[in-house]
């Protein structure tokens, strides 16, 4: 993993929002963006600004269902992630 992905990946954790979106979508696997403007209870323009940041990030997948699409989280990047935030562990 380069450094700009682990920069990238740690920008978009710093803010709640984000955090709250990725844990609903662990929660319910795949989650589409009126999912998560009503679990959050914000606009969805706002909504839709954090997912293209998480996605920007890595961080979320997209698949187009219809004319919706659904988000889900992006397993190997969080792995390798984490891997490198362990690799500091003492």
């Amino acid at each position: 993993m380069k450094a700009k992905d682990i920069e990238r990946i740690s920008k978009a954790l710093g803010d709640p929002n984000r955090i709250q979106i990725l844990e609903d979508v662990k929660k319910h696997g795949w989650r589409q963006c009126a999912d998560i403007c009503d679990m959050m209870n914000l606009a969805q323009p706002s909504v839709s600004h954090h997912i293209k940041q998480l996605i920007d990030a890595g961080l979320l997948i997209s698949d187009k269902e219809g004319r919706s699409i659904k988000y889900a989280i992006d397993k190997e990047v969080f792995d390798n992630y984490l891997k490198f935030i362990n690799s500091f562990t003492i």
